[in-house]
This record gives structure tokens, C-alpha cells and sequence, in this order.
């Protein structure tokens, strides 16, 4: 059954009075009654305006995206586009394939990978009742989706390490802010079967170049978690810490030293960071083996000349890591989690958890919507640019525009675009502008070099104008050479 708000209509209805035959209604109150009446119904444009803007709010007489939600406009389309082809630019030369799982799964499968006592479990995930009688729910992360599949279709036989990436919408109930939505978007990759130090640099380096070459300088905050073997030992002991300065812990804390105690490293509460200041470190409790992988995964990061922090205190927000831990943040922001673009580390329980045979993994996820804010931020003055190279806006000021005059000249110049399209080459252009100027101030907009003009003669003429945008020299080509003139021009 449907449920729908309505603007509530109030009806007041008089009772009718019989009057006396002599009575004499006073003409001061009457007049002072219809002055007042005609005062409420009159509005001003200003209320008339806030009272239509609440109803649209409220979805009485229009619709908005829910909390947490967003559209991404044409405005921004070029720039979140230039973030999925260098993502997926990296990844391939990189020699990892595309993958996409479903955004709904079965609750449980979150659950046990992720772990109760999680932000993520406890407060963020979206439930739900599937009409099966079954718990289904709206995918919180990628990582244990990849490792499910992996598992059903029996990947175990493909030639190891399974290197696979991703792109799409997650989804949590978190509080909304800058950067930070409750449908949000990963970038991610992931390398299944491999247990070695050179798997883990070389996710992080897909993940900082990708950074990179959208124009972001990050630095990389890393700590080993150990084993579980390592970790159920420095747990003893930090519980036993934390149990003498429980007062001076924040609630939330309070809670997690029963639940999750690894998670209050993570706290960014002030008393909570002041009490982890003389906390014991995790580094301290690693077997020498797990000591001899992390040192090695930053001999690699050395050798790359990819920088990092060593951050004793970061653990990421889920159950399933072991070992190489790590986050990326823009440099010169403070530190904290809005600043963070995403993170990683290597789940080598995560298969066995899930039902499959004991497999080692690592991979990252790198949040789309924070990288836009910081890439944002970055034009605006608030961040650097690497040495050689260029903001996205910057790169995008080249190519070509195809103008037309004339209705012949328009039918044409839709067949010579799909033309150059199997040529792969493409050209910025509108036709449903008509005049040439409105097209070639469009042209300047999209900051292109050149121009190619097709008018009635030129249709007849089998040719087309090649117009140089600084000079205005134009050049009369061939129709049938426009690919070749248009690749030397391209620089291709």
C-alpha cells in the first residue's frame, strides 16, 4: 500500500446565527475583520517563493535525491570520466583485467568478512528483508564480492595471481559531508593467490600513480597488523593497557574495548589520541616473519620512489586484514579521515573465512567522489602539482571542432563524424546549433586548435576548411584525406 503526503487543507465552517430583528452588526469590527482577512490571503512573491521551496524539500510538489545521495551533472562529467579512463588507464598497463559483481548480495557474506563490532556491520550497512524471507543487502565494499566470485567460479584454477580491478557504487548509512556520500564510488584492484611483498608495492604503486596522474601528490601512511596469531597476542596486551586509562576513554571506545579493541587505534577523539600516545605498538608484537615481509614491502616502496609514513597506529576499519595495512592522503591536509582518499591491505583469511580453500590476497580501493574533491581543491589553489605535469583542465584544452553551415552541410557532417569514429579519432561538436558563430564560440569554450567547417560549397566540392584557431588561417582538404589530416593534427 502507497502512502502519500498531502498539504494539509483546513476547512473552517461557521455556524450560521440567526440575527434579531433588530440587532446592527458594527461596521468598525466588520471592516476590521475583512482587512484582516484580505492581509492573510495576500502574500509576497518572497513567501510565496519559501513556501513553494518547502514543499519541494519536503516532495510534496517535486523530488530531490535522498540523504546522502548526489547526480553527477554535465558540468562534472568530463572530470569524473577523466578519473575512470586514468583508473583504468593504470590498471591495464598495470595487467589487471576488469571485474564487476552485483550491488546486491546477501547480507551474511558482509557480515562475516567484515565482522561484528564494525562501524560498517553495526550502524552503515542497508538491510534489508529480500521478498524470499532471505537478508539481502546493498554492497558496503567490493573486496569480499571479488573474493566470493573468485571462489564460485573456481578462479583457483586460473593461472595465479588472479589480478582483477573494479569501478562502481558502494553503499552506507554515514553521515554526510564534503566528499563523503551514502551511495558512493571505488576504484579498486585486487591480486588473489600470491603471498609476496612485491604483490602489496605493487598495488599501492597502481594506486599512488593513479593519484599522480590526476594531478594529486599523496603520501602513503602504512603498519603491519601481523597475523591473527600476531594480533591475538598484542591484543592481550593493549586491552590490558587501555584497561587502566578506561576513564579517560570516550564512549564509543568504551564500548569497543569489550567488542573490538584493535578498532580504538583508529579513534580520532581527542582523549582517545592522547591515551594511544603511550599505548603499546603492534610493530613490537609481529614474529619475525611477519616483521621480514612488511620490511620488504618497504624496500620496494623505496626502491620506487613511492613516499610513505609509518603509522603504528592505523588498522583500517576491517576485520579481514593481516599484515601490510595502508592509506593514501593529499599532501598538506591535516590528518584525518576526510583527508584520506582510500586504502588496502592483504586479507590472506579472507577465502578460508568465506567458505573457499586458505588463499592469500591484497588489494586497495580508492573513494571517486573524495578524488574529485581533492582534485577540486587542487585547482583552487589548495594543493601542488607534480613536476610535468598538468591539472585535468589544462590537459583537456586540445582537439578539434567540427562546425557546419547549412542543412546539407549538417546531414554530411554526421556521417564524416562517424566516419572519423571508426577511425577512432573524435571531434567536439553540436548540431543543433545552426550558426556558424554560435559553434565557433563553442569551439573556443572547448579550447580546441583547430576547426573543420563545412558549408554548402563544400558539400558540393567533396572538401571541407581546416581553420587554425589562434590565426585563422584556414586550408582546404579533401573529404577523403579528413582522417589523415585530422590524426597529423591530433598529433597521433
Amino acid at each position: 500500500m502507497e502512502h502519500y503526503n498531502f498539504t494539509t487543507l483546513i476547512i473552517f465552517s461557521m455556524p450560521k446565527k440567526i440575527a434579531k430583528k433588530n440587532s446592527v452588526r458594527p461596521v468598525k469590527s466588520a471592516m476590521k475583520r475583512e482587512h484582516t482577512k484580505k492581509k492573510d490571503h495576500e502574500q509576497s512573491p518572497k513567501a510565496d517563493k519559501q513556501k513553494k521551496e518547502e514543499h519541494v524539500h519536503k516532495g510534496e510538489r517535486g523530488y530531490a535525491p535522498l540523504r546522502g545521495m548526489k547526480d553527477i551533472l554535465p558540468k562534472d562529467g568530463n572530470d569524473w570520466l577523466d578519473i575512470c579512463h586514468v583508473s583504468e588507464k593504470v590498471a591495464s598497463a598495470y595487467g589487471f583485467s576488469y571485474m564487476e559483481t552485483p550491488i546486491v548480495e546477501q547480507a551474511s557474506l558482509f557480515i562475516r568478512s567484515i565482522g561484528k563490532g564494525t562501524d560498517v556491520v553495526d550502524k552503515e550497512m542497508y538491510i534489508f528483508d529480500d521478498k524470499d524471507g532471505g537478508k539481502i543487502c546493498l554492497r558496503p565494499e567490493m573486496t569480499a564480492s571479488i573474493v566470493r566470485a573468485y571462489i564460485n567460479h573456481g578462479m583457483q584454477t586460473f593461472p595465479q595471481p588472479v589480478k582483477v580491478w573494479y569501478m562502481g557504487p558502494m553503499f552506507r548509512h554515514d553521515r554526510p559531508q564534503a566528499g563523503r556520500y551514502r551511495e558512493f564510488h571505488q576504484f579498486g584492484c585486487e591480486t588473489i593467490g600470491e603471498h609476496s611483498p612485491v604483490v602489496d608495492a605493487e598495488l599501492i604503486s597502481v594506486a599512488y600513480n593513479t593519484l599522480r596522474d590526476l594531478g594529486l601528490e599523496t603520501s602513503v601512511h602504512i603498519n603491519s597488523i601481523g597475523t591473527l596469531e600476531d594480533r591475538s597476542r598484542y591484543i592481550v596486551e593493549l586491552v590490558g593497557y587501555l584497561r587502566t586509562k578506561r576513564s579517560y576513554l570516550s564512549e564509543d571506545s568504551k564500548y569497543r574495548l569489550t567488542k573490538n579493541p584493535l578498532r580504538i587505534l583508529d579513534s580520532k577523539d581527542e582523549h582517545d589520541r592522547a591515551v594511544l600516545e603511550e599505548a603499546p605498538q603492534i610493530i613490537d608484537w609481529l614474529s619475525d616473519d611477519s616483521k621480514k615481509f612488511f620490511t620488504s614491502v618497504l624496500e620496494y616502496l623505496d626502491e620506487a620512489e613511492i613516499p610513505y609514513v609509518l603509522t603504528p597506529t592505523l588498522v583500517r576499519g576491517l576485520d579481514y586484514y593481516t599484515d601490510t595495512v595502508f592509506e593514501f592522503y593529499t599532501e598538506g591536509t591535516e590528518d584525518g579521515s576526510q583527508s584520506a582518499l582510500g586504502g588496502g591491505g592483504r586479507y590472506n583469511g579472507l577465502s578460508e573465512l568465506l567458505g573457499g580453500q586458505a588463499t592469500p590476497g591484497s588489494g586497495f580501493s580508492l573513494g571517486m567522489e573524495r578524488i574529485a574533491h581533492a582534485v577540486r581543491a587542487m585547482r583552487n589553489g589548495n594543493n601542488t602539482i607534480p613536476d610535468g605535469e598538468a591539472p585535468i583542465e589544462q590537459k583537456k584544452k586540445s582537439g578539434i571542432f567540427f562546425a557546419h553551415l547549412g542543412e546539407q552541410a549538417r546531414k554530411r557532417t554526421l556521417y564524416l563524424i562517424e566516419e572519423l569514429r571508426r577511425n577512432n579519432l573524435t571531434v567536439h561538436h553540436n548540431l543543433a546549433k545552426t550558426s556558424l558563430k554560435t559553434q565557433l564560440e563553442l569551439a573556443n569554450k572547448f579550447g580546441v586548435e583547430h576547426t573543420l567547417i563545412l558549408g554548402q560549397k563544400e558539400v558540393q566540392d567533396g572538401t571541407v576548411l581546416m581553420r587554425n584557431m589562434d590565426s585563422g588561417i584556414q586550408e582546404i582538404i579533401d573529404q577523403k584525406k579528413i582522417a589523415q589530416h585530422v590524426r597529423k593534427m591530433l598529433g597521433l
